[in-house]
């Protein structure tokens, strides 16, 4: 029992994926350090100094076999993680040992493998966002033409489709992409820029060849993947990129927020239903319940997100000069959980979409007792045809259609409006032919062409672009 003595967060344990889980685990991070001293090591061998291709070989024999025993043990003495590492890779590395770490500081390893991993964790959070993409394109497709209500304010206004809906939440993820694709575009690497962001220790070890530690940094990014390095730094990056990063994350927190509010309020209305497993329970009192917990649960990381969106601000906006080590604990939590709790947002965004219920008859019932509201411009224009003054006709529907919602608001009846308009003469309109202007497709405006204009030239090609990231499925733990 002893695993349940100590807090364990809820992002592991409950909402994050396996894969962005990995991404910030210690093991992906020192092994990132080790690639990062090979890449350096490397470059300085190829730029003159001396170090042997042994060396190398060597450095990258044991750079997956990583003896944390040997680091921790030392850390416990040196009280610092980074000469911890070093000081067990040497172990590992006896012909390399002296090598390691040449002229670098610790923001090298920490601040390079920070940049490399939310990079990464970038990416995967694209992967997800284009999935969700792609199960609302196909709901937005099947349900194009489904008319239902559209609300202001959360009261009834003119009709739209259940698909055209789905487009709302597709345009705002797509602004999402929009901003995550130019923060992926614009990430660099830190490089080995030295203690206050000069180069001064490389600049000496290069015997004062500028171009010798331009080409260092250059090539090292290369090495790790990246376009280049940030020109100029401290001896951090620029804590305003953490910034960005869970700005970005909260963009997607604020969409996907949105998106479980509709689903919650139209599973008030039973108009549309979340999934809801054959065993699921809603509720421990009320077992006829079926709670849109998943939605909530979006909401509530959502939540998280976007609060935690204020502690990389606060970071980037105090830090002192060239650097100070009090962004050091926030970054641990805040980046890291951020990324965790967008992960899991996701993955219940696509598990809802992907089996999400619609209720036809429901919608249908709904949309008919408001239609006759909705529909009084076209009687009236009917009646005009006939004959009718359009004034007088405008002021007996508004008359007739307070009486109406007197009925259904005060009495608890049906909406009869119809009936009240075929019974006055001033309209010259029978039951049966008022009752052929209540097809609801007839008042959707542009709705079903608008998807498919939105699908085709927007979604669509977007989705060819990324085929290869598609066919995402997600797993809920609880």
């Amino acid at each position: 029992m002893s695993e349940y003595n100590k807090y364990v967060s809820p992002l592991s344990e409950r909402y994050a994926s396996k894969e962005m889980q990995y991404i910030f685990s210690p093991d992906k991070k020192f092994k990132t350090w080790r690639k990062l001293w090979i890449a350096l090591a490397e470059t300085e061998r190829e730029l003159g100094l001396s170090i042997t291709q042994e060396q190398i070989d060597e450095l990258k024999a044991h750079a997956e076999e990583i003896n944390y025993e040997v680091a921790i043990a030392r850390e416990k003495e040196v009280r610092h993680d980074v000469m911890s590492h070093v000081y067990a890779y040497g172990v590992q590395c006896p012909a390399a040992k002296g090598i390691i770490h040449l002229g670098a500081t610790s923001c090298y390893v920490g601040d390079n493998t920070d940049l490399i991993v939310m990079t990464e964790a970038l990416k995967l959070v694209r992967s997800k966002l284009i999935n969700v993409i792609a199960e609302l394109a196909k709901f937005a497709d099947r349900y194009k033409a489904q008319p239902t209500l559209a609300f202001t304010h959360f009261q009834p206004a003119q009709p739209t489709t259940v698909g055209k809906r789905a487009t709302l939440w597709m345009m705002e993820l797509k602004l999402d992409l929009d901003d995550l694709d130019y923060l992926i575009g614009s990430m660099r690497l830190l490089g080995s820029k030295g203690t206050t962001g000069t180069q001064a220790s490389f600049l000496e070890l290069f015997d004062g060849d500028h171009e010798k530690c331009r080409r260092l940094d250059q090539r090292i990014a290369e090495k790790m993947g990246f376009s280049g390095c940030y020109p100029v730094s401290g001896q951090t990056y620029s804590r305003k990129v953490d910034s960005r990063v869970l700005s970005v994350l909260a963009g997607i927190a604020q969409s996907a927020h949105k998106f479980s509010n509709d689903v919650r309020l139209l599973q008030h209305l039973k108009e549309v239903e979340e999934p809801f497993e054959k065993k699921q329970i809603g509720s421990s009192a009320m077992a006829y319940k079926r709670n849109p917990m998943r939605s909530e649960r979006i909401a509530s990381l959502a939540n998280y997100v976007m609060s935690d969106m204020m502690n990389p601000m606060l970071v980037a906006s105090t830090q002192w000069f060239e650097r100070t080590l009090d962004d050091s604990a926030n970054k641990r939590l805040s980046v890291p959980e951020g990324f965790l709790a967008v992960d899991g947002i996701l993955d219940l965004y696509l598990n809802v979409v992907d089996g999400l219920v619609v209720y036809p008859k429901v919608i249908e019932k709904h949309m008919m007792a408001e239609l006759p509201f909705m529909a009084t411009e076209n009687i009236m224009m009917d009646a005009v045809k006939a004959g009718g003054d359009r004034q007088e006709l405008h002021e007996r529907i508004r008359e007739l259609s307070m009486e109406a919602g007197r009925n259904v608001k005060e009495n608890g009846l049906d909406n009869n409006l119809l009936e009240l308009i075929a019974a006055d003469p001033a309209f010259g309109l029978s039951l049966d032919e008022l009752k052929q202007t209540m097809d609801p497709s007839r008042y959707v405006g542009r709705a079903p062409r608008q998807v498919e204009e939105f699908l085709s030239e927007v979604i669509n090609p977007l989705l060819e672009e990324n085929r290869g990231l598609l066919g995402m499925t997600a797993q809920i733990n609880v």
